[in-house]
C-alpha cells in the first residue's frame, strides 16, 4: 500500500510538519510505503510553463514523479495552513500541475471539456489537515469554511476519491502544549482509521 503525504508550509518547525510526522509514523506502523513530499524543501515549481498549456505532460521530472505517485497512491494526506481561506500558493500550483487531465481525471469518449469528468485516481480516501489562527466557529459563520469546499467538494471528488476527511486545528496562536498534543492524537487516530 502506498500513501502520498504532502506538506506545504515554509517552516520545518510548523504544526503542519508535526502533523505530517505523526501521520508518517502511523502509516509506517501500518506497513505503508510512503511518498513524502515537503513542497518548500524540494522547491516544487508551482508555475505551469506556457509550453505545458495542455497540462497532460511535463518536462519537469519532479512533476512527473508526483503524478506517478498520485496515480499509484492508495491514500492521500495533505498538511497545510489556511492562508486567506486558501492553501498556500505552492500547494495550489501543485494541484494545478499534478491533478491534471489524464492523470487525475479524464472525459468519456466523445465528451468535450464541458462534459462531466471521470475521476481516475485509485485512492478512495484522502485526509487534509489544516492549521489556522481563526477560531473554528468564526471560520464557519463568517467565511463558510472555503477549504472544505476546495478539498471535499472540488478537488478530490472530481478525481474519484470517494471519502475526504478534513480537519482544521485552530486557533494555533495561543494554543497550549496540551492542546497541540490532543490535536496530534486526533491526527494519529484519523490516519490510523484511514490506513486500515
Amino acid at each position: 500500500m502506498l500513501a502520498l503525504l504532502v506538506i506545504a508550509h515554509p517552516s520545518p518547525a510548523s504544526f503542519s510538519h508535526a502533523m505530517a510526522e505523526v501521520a508518517e509514523r502511523v502509516l509506517r506502523e501500518r506497513g505503508y510505503r510512503i511518498a513524502r513530499h515537503d513542497l518548500y524543501a524540494e522547491r516544487f515549481d508551482p508555475v505551469q510553463p506556457t509550453g505545458e498549456s495542455a497540462n497532460t505532460a511535463s518536462t519537469d521530472a519532479l512533476v512527473e514523479q508526483h503524478c506517478a505517485e498520485l496515480v499509484g497512491a492508495d491514500l492521500v494526506i495533505v498538511c497545510h495552513p489556511n492562508w486567506w481561506g486558501q492553501p498556500p500558493a505552492i500547494l495550489k500550483g501543485w494541484i494545478d500541475r499534478v491533478f491534471r487531465l489524464d492523470t487525475a481525471y479524464g472525459y468519456p469518449q466523445d465528451t468535450g471539456f464541458d462534459g462531466v469528468p471521470l475521476g481516475l485516481l485509485r485512492a478512495r480516501h484522502a485526509l487534509v489537515f489544516n492549521t489556522s489562527n481563526t477560531p473554528l466557529e468564526r471560520e464557519q459563520q463568517v467565511f463558510g469554511d472555503p477549504l472544505q469546499s476546495i478539498w471535499a467538494r472540488c478537488v478530490f471528488p472530481l478525481c474519484g476519491v470517494e471519502s475526504v476527511t478534513r480537519r482544521m486545528f485552530a486557533p494555533q496562536a495561543g494554543s497550549t502544549p496540551a492542546q497541540r498534543e490532543a490535536w496530534l492524537a486526533e491526527v494519529a487516530r484519523l490516519v490510523g482509521d484511514a490506513a486500515r
